[in-house]
C-alpha cells in the first residue's frame, strides 16, 4: 500500500479514487494533483512507482493542507468563533445548526435524539377537578 501525507492509500483502486482516502483531497482536487504529477487517472495505486509516489506526496505537501493540520485549523477556526462570542459561535457551542437551518422541526442530527417534555394537563381534567 503507498503511503502518502502518513494515509496508506487502498492498492485495487484507481489513483484518482484512492487519493480521496486522504482527509482534505475530494475528488477535484484529486484530479488536480495527477494532472501536476503527470499521472494517468486510470492507474491501479498498486502499479505507481516510488517516484510516482515520491511526486504525489510533495506536490500534496507543498500545496495543500490535508489531515492533522486541516483538522487542527478547523478546529482553531471554530475555536477564534466561541472566544469572540459571535452567533455562529454560540451556535457552536449549543450544538446547534450554525448555517441558517431550521430547528423547529428537523435538525436532528445537531440536537440529538428527542428530548420528550410532558405535556400540559388537558382542559377536561381541570373541569372535572
Amino acid at each position: 500500500m503507498p503511503r502518502i501525507a502518513g494515509v496508506d492509500i487502498p492498492n485495487d483502486k484507481r489513483v484518482v479514487t484512492s487519493l480521496t482516502y486522504i482527509y482534505g483531497i475530494g475528488p477535484a482536487i484529486s484530479r488536480e494533483v495527477l494532472k501536476e504529477a503527470q499521472i494517468e487517472e486510470h492507474v491501479k495505486a498498486k502499479d505507481l512507482t516510488e517516484d510516482e509516489v515520491s511526486r504525489l506526496a510533495g506536490i500534496i505537501d507543498r500545496n495543500y493542507q490535508v489531515e492533522g493540520q486541516l483538522r487542527r485549523s478547523l478546529q482553531s477556526n471554530i475555536a477564534r468563533l466561541r472566544d469572540i462570542g459571535c452567533y455562529r459561535g454560540y451556535r457552536h457551542r449549543r450544538g446547534l445548526p450554525v448555517r441558517g437551518q431550521r430547528t423547529r422541526s428537523n435538525a436532528r442530527t445537531r440536537k440529538g435524539p428527542k428530548k420528550t417534555v410532558a405535556g400540559k394537563k388537558g382542559v377536561k381534567e381541570l373541569a372535572r377537578g
